[in-house]
């Protein structure tokens, strides 16, 4: 096979596509001696890259070969051509970069706010307000305007619902943070809600206000609810509002693997995330594995009504644990924590009681559910610890793996008992670059604590890691600088004692995603046997400025044998 250029390799949309090929017999004829010849023939071989496989039995490697959806052989260039036949798809890489397919171990994969909500994803008040007009246009009367994606400490100016007003005086607007704990609603909106100046801040919850008293339109957490019982929304038929389901998750899908990204632990999915899964992966539509962190008492009931727990699926759609929420953001500053955010007596704000969480681990655990509940601040952390400790004391399994999702805000003692009960921490891995601009209002001490992949490691803990997209971008080469570098996007440099190095970076992107799900024996490296995700890079990750990381484009995903980006095979 003649060598294929690097210039040429990225213009290819599809070469690793498989081929339908027929049945040729033996030069001799023998139908056994034909079967027994394809038993040993790789379906695909990559030559001539450079591949990390995350196996420390054989950590680099020059290349690989792919039989029936899973790595069959991992090796020399020399070695491995000897398992390709005239059959074989044979791909030279040209010296880029190979490594296991990326994880996201906490994401909110859906795609419809993306295809067909108001993106408040804008950098001006302006571009906001021009936005929701334009949406407000073709809404009837009474029926709420919304936005999503907004991120208020990226906007020109503090938002405050007469910005709202002036665009929107006549329908309820809701314009949601993209960290999916706080809103902020127009004076329609209030007024339907009977929330005035004296409206007292309901439990979990809290209605912001200026130093006059007056309320800014800014509302958190639980205090949001009063919201959905009043207006009116579009309605859709359940075969309507499936299609979309189905069409969101099919978009985000083409995006999640366009960013290298192999699997994603969906946070939070309910009954019409299951059925999105279901439906996309039924037409081929769907390109990454999901692992389903259930949420929604409905469909908990039913699970174990049925006698489902985590595990129950395939290898493309998993029942994982179940996800709840102990307290609030850390990109909106509402995490509950010991000490207040810099220059306030603000401690942020739980959204469980311990006895809540305490029942709620209990009787999950007890029905062989993993767990896995958001808690961002020390004091969430500590709750959530003492609910773990106490039913893995009570009906021990070392082997169920509980998670605290976020774990943001550690310290010493949390560390330790971390790692005695087992758990799993899913720091975020984006934030640092991402949301630069809000550490400001945690400060530099807290910071030294915040995403701590290097403490978390350090004491032997296999930390993923986790997106929480739409709160943070999902891109894992993003999150690789992020954790490497410890600088945010305008180059300032956040607990630098918690950088971890790229290799051990790409370990928290593969291998230590698979132990989150315990499927470190099917997925997570490159090894003979497991199934076959891989992402391809055009540069390593090693050779390039570690701020320019995030830069390196992803020529290549491939799920299970099949390529998923640039083009999609049928993958049912």
């Amino acid at each position: 096979m003649a060598k294929i250029s690097r210039a040429e390799f990225l213009g290819l949309s599809s070469v690793l596509a498989g081929a339908a090929l027929g049945c040729r017999p033996s030069p001799d004829g023998n139908a056994a001696s034909t079967s027994s010849q394809r038993a040993t023939e790789a379906d695909l071989v990559v030559v001539n890259a450079r591949v990390y496989t995350i196996d420390d039995a054989q950590p680099r490697a020059e290349a690989f070969a792919i039989k029936d959806g899973r790595f069959m052989a991992v090796g020399s260039t020399g070695d491995i051509r000897n398992l390709a036949s005239a059959r074989t798809q044979v791909v030279d890489a040209a010296q880029m970069t190979v490594t296991p397919g990326f994880i996201d171990t906490h994401c909110h994969p859906s795609g419809v706010n993306e295809l067909y909500e108001v993106n408040a994803n804008v950098r001006t008040v302006k571009e906001l307000q021009e936005a929701l007009r334009k949406k407000a246009a073709s809404t009837p009367p009474g029926y709420w305007v919304s936005a999503y994606m907004f991120d208020d400490t990226k906007l020109d100016v503090t938002l405050h619902r007469t910005h709202l007003d002036e665009a929107v005086p006549d329908h309820p607007v809701a314009v949601n943070h993209r960290g999916g704990h706080t809103s902020w609603y127009n004076t329609r909106a209030l007024q339907l809600a009977g929330i005035t100046r004296q409206a007292r801040d309901p439990d979990h919850g809290r209605f912001f206000r200026d130093e006059s008293g007056e309320l800014t339109g800014r509302v958190a957490e639980l205090a949001r609810g009063v919201f959905d019982k009043v207006g009116r929304r579009e309605e859709f038929t359940p075969e309507q509002a499936r299609e979309r389901a189905k069409n969101g998750m099919a978009h985000i899908s083409a995006l999640l693997t366009a960013a290298g990204l192999t699997t994603v632990h969906d946070a939070g999915a309910g009954r019409a995330r299951v059925l999105a899964y279901e439906d996309a992966h039924r037409d081929g539509l769907l390109r990454h594995r999901a692992y389903m962190m259930i949420r929604g008492d409905d469909i908990i009931s039913a699970l174990k009504a049925a006698g489902v727990y985590t595990g129950f699926g395939n290898q493309w759609i998993r029942i994982g644990g179940l996800k709840y929420a102990a307290d609030g953001s850390a990109s909106e500053r509402t995490m509950r924590m010991s000490t207040p955010y810099v220059g306030t007596s603000d401690y942020g704000i739980l959204t469980m009681t311990q006895r809540e969480i305490d029942e709620a681990v209990e009787d999950g655990h007890r029905h062989n559910f993993q767990i896995g509940i958001h808690a961002n601040g020390d004091i969430a952390i500590d709750m959530v610890l003492k609910a773990y400790e106490r039913v893995l004391q009570r009906w021990p399994d070392p082997n169920r793996r509980h998670r605290i999702e976020h774990c943001t805000l550690i310290n010493p003692d949390l560390l330790k008992r971390i790692s005695a009960c087992g758990c799993i921490p899913t720091p975020f891995w984006t934030y640092v670059y991402y949301h630069g601009e809000k550490w400001e209002q945690y400060g530099d001490e807290k910071l030294r604590w915040m995403f701590a992949h290097r403490s978390l490691l350090d004491h032997g803990i296999r930390v993923p890691g986790a997106s929480d997209y739409g709160p943070g971008p999902f891109e894992p080469l993003m999150a690789i600088q992020s954790m490497v570098t410890r600088r945010d996007y305008r180059g300032r440099e956040w607990g630098p004692n918690q950088k971890v190095t790229v290799d051990e970076a790409l370990r928290i992107a593969t291998i230590h995603g698979a132990y989150a799900s315990s499927e470190e024996a099917i997925k997570g490296s490159i090894t003979p046997g497991k199934l076959a995700d891989f992402v391809m890079l055009e540069r390593d990750p090693h050779d390039v400025d570690p701020n320019e990381i995030k830069d390196i484009q992803v020529v290549r995903t491939v799920v299970g044998g099949n390529t998923m980006h640039p083009k999609a095979a049928n993958v049912a």
